[in-house]
């Protein structure tokens, strides 16, 4: 039965805060820091205030950059509350990558922190806007970014030029109740209020456009499939920046009441020590992050018998992980959930009750209220269970579109209104299905189509290997040959005749790959995303097959 939610992000917290005022919304486990939903819904409510006392309107952009900070999920509601967009920004990004996002999305305000990893923010925001450090705070005019006036530091000593994100609360305090009522009676759940841009693991990357209405109701529907209630608990260590953060994590708790545990940057011993500390029923994260937190050296010493559910999702989920998360952590309703930014996220996802045989060899079945196909990537037409093409989407939850990309729109969402994913897919006649692969991703060899997901889930079965990509690179004879890069387990070692041995006999041999090399990770975007086309030109220059192609 349809349940859709005609609210406003900035309502439905509201209307939590009323009906569990005293449960959990926010806790960080490291900082001591602890929300009722009350307590959360007041800050958000000054913030949205100080906002408005800075001059931000419905329909301005906001952009943060940020790690999961506090301060990130208190801008989801505060800007929700107002009708302004978050734009959310990646935190790997470097200068060239900040001043694409900023100038694209004309954005007139940024939120940051000082630092994240090997990345100086306040060096590279520097090199972006020269006239930042000179300028008055909130006056600012920068001959690259016309349209950006603030730049608002969350943390301590804050640099010249910026303001401080307590300033913000200070200038919420001024604001009376009647001024932010009056602007949240002007809003409308179908209006955008969260711009993401996609990953970047081919071309520029581009604005996409999600509502209140598109978040909402994922999120619900999300948090329906993993049994969520007022009494659950998520740890959550993937970045807010990304849907797999914001919405997976963030929506999914605040549609039910549950509190959200975060992890300000991933470290397998932190989420670790959440789980047990804080007594969490659900853990969020792309299968690295799940590899990571079972190989720890103190793994063992860790009571995680409060796990129930969560996701795993961003990548290829391996089976063999899949099922230590079950049995070793104890997610014995561990759930699979597919999709991508354009979608709000989620379209298909594994139910808590699904058997283990599906919920390690699929990722689930279309989520209420959404509509999957599978299409002939050539001739468009739909195909029977069993067939493999391109998966298509369709309902509440895909996109408004691509920011000032009207072409870029028009290619991925049909005059039916049917958003093109790009996947490789199989659907069984029971609506479950099976990614097989990029369109772009497929290998092509001798005339033979090989799909590098078959391949990595046979060799995920090696006890040496703990994870593994498969991908494509020229051949002058075939076309394209098969590569493989290998991350053995700590402690051994392994040779690639090794791999072609434990292949030989049990895959067909045009799928064995020809070259195999070994690395101690992948190229990732910061979602956890593993960009196999950076992959394949490392190879193609490392084995000089720039004339192979």
């Amino acid at each position: 039965m349809s349940r859709q939610i005609d609210c406003t992000i900035g309502k439905l917290l509201d209307g939590m805060a009323e009906r569990f005022p005293d449960n959990e919304a926010l806790v960080y486990h490291e900082r001591a820091l602890r929300y009722s939903y009350r307590e959360f819904n007041e800050i958000c409510r000054t913030v949205a205030k100080g906002l408005l006392r800075l001059g931000i309107r419905k329909g301005d952009n906001v952009s943060i950059w940020a790690y999961n900070v506090p301060e990130w999920v208190i801008l989801q509601f505060a800007t929700a509350k107002i009708g302004a967009i978050l734009v959310t920004v990646n935190t790997s990004y470097k200068s060239a990558e900040l001043e694409y996002i900023l100038k694209q999305s004309d954005s007139g305000t940024l939120f940051m922190v000082r630092s994240f990893k090997d990345s100086d923010y306040i060096r590279i925001i520097s090199d972006v806007i020269p006239e930042l450090s000179g300028s008055r705070p909130g006056s600012l005019e920068s001959a690259r970014l016309p349209f950006l006036k603030n730049v608002i530091f969350i943390g301590d000593e804050t640099p010249d030029g910026m303001l401080n994100f307590g300033g913000i609360l200070e200038l919420g305090a001024t604001v009376n109740d009647d001024e932010l009522a009056a602007v949240e009676a002007t809003l409308d759940c179908h209006e955008t209020v969260n711009m993401q841009y996609t990953s970047g693991t081919t071309g520029f990357p581009k604005g996409v456009m999600l509502t209140h209405f598109n978040l909402i109701n994922n999120g619900f529907n999300i948090g329906e499939c993993m049994k969520f209630t007022e009494i659950d608990r998520l740890c959550i260590p993937v970045p807010f920046f990304h849907c797999f953060g914001c919405v997976l994590a963030v929506l999914a708790c605040v549609t039910h009441g549950s509190t959200m545990l975060p992890v300000e940057i991933f470290d397998p011993l932190k989420v670790l020590q959440t789980i047990e500390k804080e007594r969490c029923t659900a853990v969020h994260g792309v299968p690295t992050m799940f590899i990571a937190e079972l190989e720890h050296p103190d793994f063992s010493k860790f009571d995680l018998s409060s796990l129930r559910s969560g996701i795993m999702a961003g990548s290829n989920c391996p089976i063999e992980v899949m099922k230590k998360v079950i049995n070793q952590m104890h997610a014995s309703e561990i759930t699979i959930a597919y999709g991508q930014t354009e979608s709000s996220p989620v379209i298909t996802q594994t139910r808590t009750d699904d058997a283990i045989e599906l919920r390690v060899s699929t990722v689930g079945r279309a989520l209420p209220d959404v509509e999957v196909k599978i299409v002939d990537i050539e001739t468009g037409a739909t195909l029977p269970p069993g067939k493999q093409g391109e998966l298509c989407t369709r309902g509440y939850l895909v996109m408004k579109g691509y920011y000032k990309m009207p072409e870029e729109t028009a290619k991925a969402i049909d005059a039916d209104k049917w958003l093109h994913t790009g996947d490789l897919a199989i659907m069984d006649e029971n609506g479950y299905c099976k990614i097989t692969g990029r369109i772009k991703n497929m290998i092509i060899r001798g005339g033979e189509n090989i799909y590098p997901r078959e391949i990595e889930e046979f060799l995920y079965t090696h006890p040496k290997i703990s994870d593994i990509q498969i991908y494509g690179v020229p051949d002058r004879k075939y076309g394209e040959q098969v590569m493989a890069a290998v991350i053995v387990k700590k402690g051994v070692e392994m040779t690639e005749d090794e791999v072609r041995e434990f292949c030989a006999g049990k895959i067909a041999n045009y799928k064995i790959p020809r070259y195999v090399r070994f690395v101690e990770s992948y190229p990732m975007t910061a979602s956890g995303k593993i960009q196999k086309f950076k992959m394949r030109e490392m190879a193609i220059k490392e084995l000089q097959l720039e004339d192979a192609g």
